[in-house]
């Protein structure tokens, strides 16, 4: 790519691309190609002037290099461009462009009279919108609306008419392309992100390939605990499917021999073999956008509450417009009444705000899934964290293997990792990257492998068992025994490291001791949180009392729970609800799914199993804890702005009401005035939450 540098600082380099003209489409590639590089932190292109700014860690001439490297036949998922929100912008730029050319062109270039009929025919939508509303025995904003103008109308005041509509025009536009931003964000954000699937081969086996290699036809293996990557049909297996993400359904469906299943959902039991009906699992894109558009999950309480307000504040408008022309006998007065409402403001500003935080939160890599969870976390005092992978780093450090009764260490990592690489947990990550990275190949060698949740991981490799997990699970529930005369060199095993047991034929074969550096972050957030409004941080974890006392003592949180089970975190946000508490959970385990669920917000680690971050209501980026303490300042600014909206609002339009009936305006101003003001609150109310940092 040929390019010219039109400014630069240290981290942040703009270009500009020698072409003719860039469209739509290369734009999109441009920004994807550019992401994709290590140590960019920012991308932005500008299709209409073909420049792209890029904020940047680390070495200038990588950017460069990258630059000098791009054509616009790099390979970039359908999603990318399918799911682009640079055409949505575009077409509502254009429409505000329009609507205020249209409006000068007929105030200034077009005859009165010709005017006067246009906003005659006009205003015939705004009263039959009216009539319906009353045809159902509502008094509601749109016969407000209708009133209006039909009375401005009649009294031939085509100016405040037109004033009305114009602004009520715009104020549809902006809230309609503010709702569908936001919606696209998101869905976006919860596309599929599933580089790696299990492929089966014609001889049975199973390769772990890239995603974008599998083809229609294609027979693939999910694993329990995992994202089904692509629609298809159940060739083999039984499975309980969850759906929610599609559907709607609570729980979870089962799947057999032929049943379909769709991308994107979670298998939370069993396995399945699935031949490929869709390679790219597009039709997941527009289920999400309808899932979301239709949900309750859309609404926060304080937004259903605005927009029901709204509507009762109809007929007080109306008693107060009749008051006055009781009282006054006054057309003049009884029209600025009638021409200010609170109703405009609320049922713009707080949807409006509602959508443009959860908009900001995507900035920050932070999914939310609805209005209504940033509203209770603005609410919570309480917040519960997993420990594994959520206050310590998600990809633990892998340290040693000790191999017992004589094994061979190689051998006995061997084994570890070709049972762990069939599930999607930390130190299962661990494992499998151990035995890369000493170059251990680990073909299929064992029988269907089953996850007990919590505990660890059972198979068979010929005629024996092999058992790997935590210590209650091989030595207590499995009965497993040490070699003889090696009790004293397992009790000089590091208490230091979080630790797995390999056990085959019921003796203990190896210790794989993991390393689980805290994140560096994690103390630093755990006191901004605390300064952000959280009273009660506990931390939960199945690891042993020593290691949890350690962890709890770094990063301070105010008490926490070692060795306890999954069925135990769902119980203790259960019992902090019921004592009146709202409570956040955060975690990235399957291990956390009930109590992610049980609590009033789940928050999911982006790299945890895929059916945390399908239960979750938030996912928050893997790398930094920080995030977390973004999203709470943002909750809460969401809620400051809602009830500053609010007194704004009702301050505003009581002026106007007192002003229009003390006589010192005249309704076409009080009109101007209120629809000007209902304008500028919304679009205030788009503004970030957050200050630039």
């Amino acid at each position: 790519m040929r390019f010219i540098i039109k400014h630069e600082i240290k981290g942040r380099i703009r270009v500009h691309a020698v072409q003719r003209k860039m469209t739509m489409q290369e734009a999109d590639i441009l920004c994807y190609y550019l992401e994709q590089t290590p140590g960019v932190t920012k991308v932005k292109v500008y299709e209409q002037t073909g420049d792209a700014t890029v904020e940047y860690q680390g070495g200038r001439e990588e950017i460069l290099d990258r630059f000098r490297a791009f054509s616009y036949d790099v390979s970039v998922p359908d999603s990318v461009l399918e799911s682009s929100g640079r055409a949505l912008n575009a077409e509502y730029k254009e429409k505000l462009i329009y609507s205020v050319t249209r409006r000068a062109v007929m105030k200034w270039l077009v005859p009165c009279s010709i005017t006067n009929v246009i906003t005659t025919v006009k205003s015939v939508k705004y009263l039959a919108a009216g009539i319906r509303c009353l045809a159902k025995g509502k008094l509601e904003v749109p016969v407000l609306d209708a009133t209006a103008i039909g009375v401005s109308v009649l009294r031939r005041d085509f100016g405040t008419a037109g004033s009305v509509m114009f602004l009520l025009g715009i104020g549809e536009i902006l809230e309609e392309w503010t709702h569908k931003k936001s919606v696209g964000d998101l869905v976006r954000s919860m596309s599929l992100n599933i580089t790696k699937v299990w492929l089966k081969t014609e001889d049975g086996k199973e390769v772990l390939v890239d995603a974008e290699t599998i083809r229609q036809g294609d027979q693939i293996v999910v694993h329990m605990g995992n994202q089904i990557p692509f629609d298809g049909v159940v060739v083999s297996g039984e499975a309980m499917v969850n759906q929610a993400s599609l559907t709607g359904e609570p729980l979870p469906v089962q799947k057999n021999a032929e049943k379909y299943v769709y991308a994107g959902t979670v298998l939370e039991e069993g396995e399945l073999v699935i031949r490929v009906a869709a390679q790219s699992g597009a039709t997941r894109y527009e289920k999400i956008v309808t899932m979301i558009e239709e949900s309750e999950k859309m609404k926060s309480a304080i937004e259903s509450k605005a927009s029901h307000l709204a509507d009762r504040l109809v007929p007080y408008t109306f008693l107060g417009t009749g008051l006055v022309w009781l009282f006054t006998r006054n057309v003049t007065k009884t029209l600025s009444v009638l021409m200010v409402d609170f109703s405009c403001a609320l049922n713009l500003a707080m949807p409006v705000t509602v959508l443009s935080a959860m908009r900001e939160s995507s900035d920050h890599h932070i999914t939310v899934k609805g209005g209504k969870y940033l509203e209770a976390l603005s609410e919570a005092k309480t917040i519960v964290f997993d420990k594994t992978g959520t206050l310590t780093k998600a990809q633990p450090v892998f340290r040693e293997v000790i191999p017992f009764g004589g094994k061979d260490e190689e051998e006995m990592l061997r084994i570890a990792a070709c049972l762990e690489e069939h599930f999607p947990h930390s130190m299962a990550k661990a494992v499998v990257q151990a035995a890369k990275d000493r170059n251990l190949t680990h073909e299929e060698m064992h029988s269907k492998v089953d996850y007990i949740v919590a505990h660890g991981i059972a198979s068979h490799i010929g005629e024996k068992k092999v058992v790997l997990g935590s210590y209650h699970f091989v030595f207590e529930d499995e009965q497993c025994v040490l070699p003889e005369n090696e009790q004293e060199r397992f009790d000089q095993i590091s208490a230091e490291c979080s630790r797995l047991y390999l056990a085959i034929d019921h003796q203990l074969a190896a210790v794989l001791c993991i390393e689980d550096p805290i994140r560096p972050e994690a103390a630093e957030a755990i006191q901004k949180l605390h300064e952000a409004g959280f009273e009660k941080i506990v931390m939960m974890t199945g690891d042993s009392e020593h290691t949890a006392k350690a962890v709890a003592k770094a990063v301070g949180v105010d008490a926490y729970y070692s060795e306890v089970l999954p069925e135990d975190k769902a119980a203790f946000v259960q019992k902090e609800k019921e004592a009146g508490n709202k409570v956040v959970m955060i975690g990235d385990g399957i291990n956390d799914s009930p109590a992610l669920s049980a609590s009033d917000v789940g928050i999911a680690i982006s790299d945890g199993a895929e059916i945390a971050r399908e239960i979750a209501d938030i996912t928050i980026a893997a790398d930094d804890l920080m995030e977390l303490v973004q999203l709470k300042k943002l909750s809460n600014s969401m809620m400051k702005r809602i009830n500053r909206n609010y007194r704004l609002i009702v301050a505003i339009n009581g002026s106007l009401i007192g002003l229009g009936v003390a006589g010192v305006i005249q309704p076409a101003t009080s009109a101007l005035l209120h629809n000007t003001s209902t304008l500028m609150i919304g679009l205030e109310s788009m503004r970030n939450l957050l200050p630039e940092e």
